[in-house]
């Protein structure tokens, strides 16, 4: 049933956003926005950490089966990512150095594996 595969993928996604939140917070980043959309484009998570203000891209699987979750971060998703940023920054009139990581969840029933990419594009 697909509308019962979406909800748990959902679900999972909003676990591991969550799950990387967490993860920031403890690394002492700032949250600034979580799930901001601008036009196409939905930013997981916007933090600071020190001088740099850090668009945050988590893909979350429930297993590594179909290769690393950081892996589908597609070229078009990367362009509307640096768009998103561009009108972020404008929109709130900031000037700070930006940096694009991706954080990687994988949630299995022991417990999560995270992976985090600095400047991963």
């Amino acid at each position: 049933n697909k509308k019962v595969q979406l909800a748990e993928h959902n679900k999972i996604g909003k676990e591991g956003e969550q799950i990387a939140v967490n993860y920031l917070k403890d690394l002492d980043y700032a949250i600034v926005e979580t799930n901001w959309r601008f036009q196409k484009a939905e930013v997981d998570i916007i933090a600071k950490e020190h001088n740099f203000l850090v668009f945050v891209e988590v893909k979350c699987r429930s297993s590594n089966v179909f290769g690393e979750p950081q892996t589908f971060v597609s070229e078009k998703k990367q362009m509307l990512f640096k768009d998103a940023a561009e009108g972020y920054l404008e929109l709130k009139d900031l000037d700070y150095e930006i940096r694009f990581d991706i954080i990687s969840v994988i949630l299995s029933s022991q417990k999560a594996k995270i992976e985090h990419f600095k400047d991963a594009f």
